[in-house]
Formats: structure tokens, C-alpha cells, sequence
């Protein structure tokens, strides 16, 4: 019975231990189950939040017009379906726990540890993906700042703008009209509520668009003005009808939208714009601002806003704050409050006159400003009289005729024109304006400093791109009419963008000096002698219908010293411009379909030539006896084939030669047979300085051979078949080698001596750099950039080291595009680069590389280190 117990015992205690240990992993697995849900839930939580957010993106890609990723849509649609089954999981928990099947509960336990790890790799791959939904995806701002004067101390136009604040908060108001006089201010105030609308948080609208409209209105250029400002990519043959439609597909998926049409003249169709009506578009606003009511009224504005002059208080204080404390002074204040009324509190005439009297200390000097503004001028009418009496008074404040004329000269081109500064400083040179014995340098140095002083007058105001200036419309009103009445040598005929198809000859006489067509649509040139023998500049560029110059037209105009047809379909040039002898400045640049000119030997005054962008397949003949040409633009000539040896050693006085994008190559003397132009002639151009030619192959140069290099201002040598040029500080002095085999090459020292350096898509990268460190030491101790683009090769590194700094001088290091080296401190370690002047590094898609620096080597060695760009 003992054993009988002992072994019923023993079989229990057994038992026992099974059904606990069994009890115990159930319990386990239980919890365990239970925390995966808890982490599913959390981990789901995630994945709806990135997907949310790239939806999000990808709904504002698609406004843009662009195309998005598929991966990204791909992932969206594949992220739906898993969230909709793991959303599912808690019901078939519940119904699993309430069954007593076993391979039931495991087959749940099994699909929520599958799912978790699903959601795990879809929110790896969409976090990827955040940021980089679409090739080129770039979101228009909502608001863009617009710079500009401000309202300061004008209690007026402070209430005007909180009025129309509050109407855009309106939603009984659809369209705002602000009109008042020109001059008056009313820019001012739209440019004021644009960039409070840019600095308040609750700003309503999705996209602020400020559209800048002109009296001769070109419905194209602002097509093409919103489309640029909404990111819509745009099409140079697209037909602007499906332009408008895309414009209006994009601006229908803005919630709201604000348009501000800045200075507008008649009534414009939003429909053939492509905006749509705010009426149909709940939230949205027009604000538009013009000279006239009627234009309100055409355009069914519901509220008008009227810009009033200023006050005597405010008109006081926008004026002396121009001025300065001068006006203030006990001894000047009288005549400076004389002159504040007579401006009428026009804002423009205050500011204008204000900076023609800053720090002016002599009280003659304020005695004769008011007496001249007192005087009786004859104008078309009462308002323009009060507009341009102020006005002419800051021209005739002007020191000197020539900067009397520089100014009047900006009158001829189209209204809210970017001029060119460099166009201007061509024209003044060739008009005689500017001293021909200066060089190039000083010469435009000088035409700077110009500009700057008419700038300081409120007579010019910075253009919409850099280097470039503009006139107020009011400002050029009066430039013109100063210019059309003028009997002192400067009388002239400006019919500039207005859209005409034929020359008005009747308005044409021998009294003109300056004669100014550009940017119309003429199609043809009168052919027969036109009476304009004064005319010294006659300007026909951006005629583009315009193919043909006929033989008798140019006769008329004897005095012309500027010629301009840049940007017409012309093909040749007649032999009379043979009789322009005075001319200095003949332009011919984006004449795509000019093939030949006539021999250009009698034009020997000729100091500006600009072929640039035609066919010319060699230069015009007598060219050779040009010896008074200091500038000759090439550039984009892709069929110049042929230059003759000779012919550019003998332009003594060249100063800028342009051969950028050109099809020549130029070639050191001993690679080619004597009839063609090579490197050597230009040694000989000791007036040179600006040059930009192209190298077929690395050329072998001395340090005698480029010792002449160093008078150059600015140089870009293009070595390769391709011709890129990547920008960078340094750029006025620059070699680029593009798509070279560097294997090849055993030349490159002299010629790096003396400019910033670009690489671009060239072949053993890696095997330069070693003949750097080994054979180079010294030779590029000037070198102050170095730019390396798609360049193939092993991973920098390899090898020896360098034992000194090659680069002591380097200021910026660009890398851009590189597939090797993980990290910059390898190519610079090589180079035995120590940072001493670097100033910028910009890596940009260089996958490969981990990090920028290795902190123990060179990261506490940056003392001049200013910028640090990595994309």
C-alpha cells in the first residue's frame, strides 16, 4: 500500500507541475498578446500620421501640376488596404477569446505579430518618403514679400489699409478697387497689406499672387507671370488658352486665393487669364489698383478705395524724413515748407523732392528749388501739371547735361522695363554720354555710380532682376515729356511696346535725336529714305515678325551711333549700314536667323558689336580695320566656325571678347595651321579685359605663356566638348573642364594658377589628384575655389598623402553629384588641405557620403568658416 501511495503521490505532484507550468505560459503568452496589441495600436497611431502627411504633400504636388512619385502612390494605396485590416484585428480578438479553438487564437496571436512588423516597414519606407513625394517638388510660398517704402506717419493711408484689411475678412466683398492719382501712393498701400499679410499667422488665404499690369497690356506675359508664381511649369510654344485652363485647375484646388493687380488701365478679362471668379470661389479676393474709377467700375469692383494726397502734417513728415534734418533747420525750415506745399502731397513728389534737397545747407539753393516750382509749366492737364512740376525739378537738380541725358535715356525703353545695366552702360558709351579714353573697368564703374546717384533721386529704382534698374511709370511720364518737348539736343519719339505693326513715318522729322521702337510687332521697315538725319540712336530691338532691313531705309539716319535690331528675324544687313560712319555700337544679339552681314570696313568708329545668338558661320570681312572696337560678343554663335588668323591681334583697343557657348575653340598656336585665330594673338590685346573662349583639350601652357593673364578682370577658359559654367564667388575668373578624361591630360597646372577651378563630368578624377600630390606642390597656391561635379573615379584617398597644404588659399570647396568618399575630410586629408581660408562647403547629392567632417581632424580648424551648405 506504501509503494501504491508513494506512486499515486509522485503522479499528482507531477500532474501538478504540468498544469501549472502549463497555466503559467498560458498566463505569459496572454500578456505578451496583450502588449502586442497595445504596441499595435501605437505603432498604427504612426503609420496613419505619415500617411496623412504625405497625403498632404502629395495633394499639394498635384496642385502644382507636377507628377507624383509612384513609389508614393504605390505606398498610399497599399497603406489603405493594411490599415483597414489591422483596424479589424480587435473584433476578431473578441471573437477568438469567446472560442475554445486554440488554432484560432494562435492564428490571431500570429497575424498581430505580422502586422506589427508590416506597419514597422511601411513607416520606414514612408518616413523616406516625406519631403521627396515628387522630382523637382517645390510648393509656391503663400505670401511673397514685396519690397517697398513704407506708410510710416501717414495716418491716412494706415486707416485706408486697416479698412481694407477688414474687407477681406468680408465675405459680402469679392473684389477691391484702389484708385486715386499716379504718384499718390496706391502701391504703396497694397505692397504694405501684402507683407502684413506674409507676417500675421491668420492670413486666410492659401496663395497671395501680385500681379504687376502695365498701360499697354500684354495678356501672355501675365499668363506666364501667374503660372511662374503658381510653380506651373511653362511651355514657350504652349498655346496660352491651355495655359489660362491650367492656371484655373491649379488656383480651383486654393481653398481661397488673393490676386492684387498692381496699376491697372482698362479692364482685363480674368476669364482669359484663367482666374476664377471670386464669385464662384467662396473666400477669394480681386484687389486691383488704377489711376481711373472707370476701370473700378468695368470692373465691378464692390468696394472703391480712394487714395487721397497726404495732409499737411504727414506731407511734412514724409518729405523730411527724405530730406533729413536739413529741412528742419531754423534757417531753411520756411522754404522747405513752401516747397512740401507745392508737391500738393503728392507722396512721390515729396519723396522725389526730398532726396533732391537732402543735406542741401545753402538757403539759395532752397530759394531757387521754390522758385522753380513756382514757375508756370506748360502741361497736358491740371494733374499731370501738379505731378510733373516736382518731378522736372529733381531732373533739373541733376549736375550736369550728360547725367541729364543718362536719364532721359531710360525714358526709351517699354514701361516697367528691367534695363540692363550693362545695356545702358553700351548705349551712354556710344551716345557720347560717358568718356571714351576710360577703359572698360573705369567706365562702367563710372556708369555705376550713375545709376546710383539717379537711384538716390527717386529718378531709377532697382529693376526686377539683379543688374538691372527701372523707371516708375510716373517718373518715365515725365522723362518722356521732358524729352519729347526738349529743343537742347535731346528730343525724342518713344513708341515702345505698343503693340504697333507698322513705323509711323509721319512721326518721324530731322529734329529727333533719339528714336525708340523696341519690343513692338512691326513687320516691315518703310523702303525709302527716311527724313531722321539728327537721330544719334534708333532702337528696333524685340520686333520679332520683323525680317528684313531695306536698302534705302537706313540711308536717313547718317548720325545714328546706336543701332539696335537685337531679337528680330532679320537675315542679313543692308550695304548702306556701310554710310553710318558715326556709328559706335551696332547690336545685333539674338538675331537667330542672321547668316552674313556686308564688310563692316567703313564703320570705322565702331566700339560695340553683338553677334551673339545668330548663324554667322566667320566673322563679317573687315573686321580687321575695326581698330577703334572694344567690345565683340560671340557668345551662342553655335555655327562660328571659322575666325581668321589675324583679324582679332589687330581690334588694338578690344576690351571684351565673349565666345561663351560659341562652336569655336580656340588652340595654342603650335596645335594648328597658321589661317586660323589662336590663343597666342590675344597677348598682343594689351587693352584687354574680359575674356570668355573655349578649349577643345587641355592646352600646355607656360607661366610665361599666361603671365599677360593677370591684367584680365574676368575670364572663363571652357576646356571640353561641353560648355558649362557653375557659378560661385569666385566666378569672375574661371576654368571649367567639362566631360575630359583627366588620365589624358598632364597640363593642367599653369592654367589652374590663376582662377577658381570647376570639374564636371570628367574621367579619372582620382588619378589627378595623386599627380596633385605628387608632381604639383606650389602650382595652385592661388587657387581660391574648387568645384567637382559628376566626376567618375575610385574613392579619393587611395595612395600617398600630400606632405603640405596644396590649396592654401582655397575659399570655397563645391561637390556636387559625387557617388565615392564618405566624408570631405578624406579628398581634403589627401590633398593635405588644412582649411586656413575656407569660407563655404556645399556638397549636393553626393549619396554616398556619410558625414561632412571628421570631428578629430578638422572640425576645431574653420576660422573663417561662414556657410555650410549640404543637400
Amino acid at each position: 500500500m506504501e509503494v501504491v501511495a508513494s506512486v499515486v503521490g509522485g503522479a499528482v505532484v507531477a500532474t501538478g507541475r504540468l498544469l501549472c507550468g502549463s497555466i503559467y505560459s498560458m498566463i505569459n503568452y496572454t500578456v505578451k498578446f496583450q502588449s502586442n496589441l497595445d504596441i499595435l495600436d501605437k505603432e498604427k497611431e504612426g503609420l496613419l500620421a505619415v500617411k496623412d502627411e504625405l497625403k498632404r504633400q502629395t495633394e499639394l504636388a498635384e496642385k502644382e501640376g507636377k507628377g507624383v512619385k509612384p513609389l508614393v502612390t504605390k505606398w498610399l494605396k497599399e497603406v489603405e488596404g493594411l490599415l483597414l485590416k489591422v483596424e479589424q484585428i480587435p473584433q476578431e480578438v473578441r471573437l477568438s477569446r469567446r472560442s475554445a479553438n486554440c488554432c484560432k487564437q494562435y492564428g490571431i496571436r500570429r497575424k498581430v505579430a505580422k502586422k506589427l512588423k508590416e506597419i514597422e516597414r511601411f513607416a520606414k519606407a514612408g518616413n523616406s518618403y516625406i519631403g521627396d513625394v515628387t522630382v523637382g517638388y517645390s510648393a509656391p510660398i503663400s505670401v511673397e514679400l514685396i519690397a517697398g517704402p513704407s506708410i510710416q506717419d501717414q495716418t491716412t493711408a494706415k486707416k485706408n489699409l486697416d479698412d481694407t484689411m477688414q474687407q477681406l475678412f468680408d465675405n459680402k466683398i469679392q473684389r477691391i478697387g484702389i484708385w486715386g492719382m499716379g504718384g499718390v501712393g496706391k502701391t504703396t498701400l497694397v505692397r504694405t497689406l501684402n507683407n502684413r499679410l506674409k507676417s500675421t499667422s491668420m492670413q486666410p488665404f492659401g496663395i497671395v499672387l501680385w500681379v504687376t499690369i502695365s498701360r499697354n497690356l500684354d495678356m501672355k506675359k501675365l499668363r506666364t507671370q501667374i503660372a511662374q508664381r503658381l510653380k506651373l511649369e511653362t511651355k514657350k510654344e504652349e498655346d496660352m488658352q491651355i495655359l489660362a485652363n491650367r492656371i484655373n485647375e491649379r488656383l480651383k484646388k486654393e481653398e481661397k486665393f488673393l490676386l492684387i493687380l498692381d496699376d491697372v488701365w482698362q479692364k482685363i478679362d480674368l476669364h482669359s487669364l484663367g482666374i476664377p471668379q471670386p464669385e464662384d470661389h467662396k473666400g477669394s479676393k480681386i484687389i486691383l489698383t488704377t489711376r481711373s474709377f472707370d476701370v473700378c467700375r468695368h470692373m465691378s469692383t464692390d468696394v472703391q478705395v480712394k487714395v487721397d494726397v497726404l495732409n499737411d502734417e504727414e506731407s511734412w513728415q514724409l518729405f523730411s524724413r527724405n530730406a533729413r534734418e536739413v529741412a528742419s533747420s531754423e534757417h531753411i525750415r520756411p522754404f522747405a515748407e513752401a516747397i512740401v506745399r507745392e508737391c500738393c502731397g503728392l507722396p512721390l513728389a515729396l519723396v522725389t523732392m526730398g532726396a533732391a534737397m537732402r543735406e542741401k545747407t545753402k538757403v539759395e539753393l532752397w530759394k531757387h528749388a521754390l522758385n522753380e516750382l513756382q514757375r508756370s509749366v506748360s502741361c497736358p492737364s491740371h494733374i499731370t501739371e501738379m505731378i510733373y512740376k516736382p518731378l522736372k525739378l529733381s531732373y533739373d537738380s541733376l549736375e550736369g547735361e550728360k547725367r541729364k541725358y543718362c536719364f532721359l535715356y531710360c525714358s526709351l525703353f517699354p514701361e516697367d522695363f528691367s534695363i540692363a545695366i550693362s545695356e545702358l552702360a553700351q548705349c551712354w558709351l556710344a551716345e557720347g554720354l560717358l568718356d571714351e579714353q576710360e577703359n572698360y573697368e573705369n567706365s562702367f564703374n563710372r556708369v555705376i555710380d550713375l545709376i546710383e546717384n539717379l537711384k538716390d533721386s527717386c529718378l531709377l529704382e532697382n529693376g526686377a532682376r539683379e543688374d538691372t534698374v527701372k523707371m516708375h511709370d510716373v517718373v518715365r511720364d515725365v522723362a518722356i515729356w521732358i524729352a519729347s518737348s526738349s529743343e537742347d539736343g535731346c528730343n525724342s519719339l518713344v513708341r515702345s511696346r505698343m503693340g504697333l505693326s507698322m513705323m509711323p513715318v509721319g512721326e518721324l522729322s530731322n529734329s529727333l535725336k533719339r528714336v525708340s521702337f523696341m519690343y513692338n510687332k512691326i513687320i516691315t521697315l518703310p523702303d525709302f529714305v527716311v527724313q531722321c538725319s539728327k537721330a544719334s540712336t534708333l532702337l528696333l530691338q524685340g520686333n520679332v515678325p520683323l525680317d528684313r532691313v531695306p536698302e534705302r531705309f537706313l540711308q536717313g539716319f547718317k548720325a545714328l551711333r546706336v543701332l539696335n535690331m537685337s531679337g528680330t528675324s532679320i537675315r542679313s544687313m543692308p550695304l548702306s549700314l556701310l554710310q553710318l560712319g558715326e556709328l559706335r555700337a551696332l547690336l545685333l544679339g539674338g538675331c537667330s536667323h542672321l547668316e552674313e552681314l556686308p564688310s563692316l570696313e567703313g564703320l570705322s568708329r565702331l566700339q560695340m558689336l553683338d553677334l551673339s545668338v545668330t548663324r554667322i558661320r566667320e566673322l563679317p570681312r573687315g573686321m580687321e580695320n575695326l581698330s577703334t572696337l572694344k567690345q565683340l560678343n560671340l557668345s551662342s554663335t553655335h555655327s562660328l566656325q571659322t575666325i581668321q588668323a589675324g583679324i582679332i591681334s589687330r581690334l588694338s583697343c578690344l576690351e571684351v571678347l565673349d565666345l561663351t557657348h560659341s562652336r569655336y575653340y580656340f588652340s595654342v598656336k603650335s596645335d594648328v595651321q597658321q589661317e586660323m585665330a589662336c590663343f597666342e594673338e590675344l597677348k598682343c590685346l594689351e587693352q584687354l579685359r574680359v575674356l570668355y573662349i573655349k578649349f577643345e583639350r587641355i592646352p600646355y601652357f607656360s607661366n610665361e605663356d599666361l603671365s599677360w593673364i593677370d591684367r584680365l578682370r574676368q575670364f572663363h577658359f571652357s576646356v571640353g566638348p561641353t560648355d558649362k559654367f557653375l557659378p560661385t564667388r569666385h566666378e569672375k575668373r574661371t576654368v571649367s573642364i567639362n566631360n575630359v578624361d583627366l588620365r589624358l591630360e598632364e597640363r593642367i597646372g599653369p592654367l589652374l594658377s590663376h582662377a577658381s577651378f570647376n570639374l564636371d563630368s570628367c574621367l579619372g578624377l582620382s588619378d589627378m589628384l595623386e599627380d596633385w600630390v605628387i608632381n604639383r606642390v606650389g602650382c595652385f597656391a592661388s587657387l581660391k575655389s574648387l568645384t567637382i561635379q559628376s566626376c567618375s573615379g575610385s574613392a579619393w584617398g587611395g595612395g600617398c598623402a600630400a606632405q603640405y597644404d596644396l590649396l592654401p588659399n582655397l575659399e570655397e570647396l563645391h561637390l556636387v553629384h559625387m557617388e565615392y568618399g564618405e566624408s570631405i575630410s578624406q579628398l581634403l586629408g589627401h590633398l593635405g588641405l588644412r582649411f586656413r581660408r575656407l569660407k563655404l562647403i556645399q556638397v549636393q547629392l553626393c549619396s554616398e557620403m556619410k558625414y561632412l567632417l571628421s570631428c578629430g581632424d578638422f572640425i576645431h580648424d574653420l576660422p573663417n568658416l561662414e556657410v555650410i551648405e549640404a543637400t
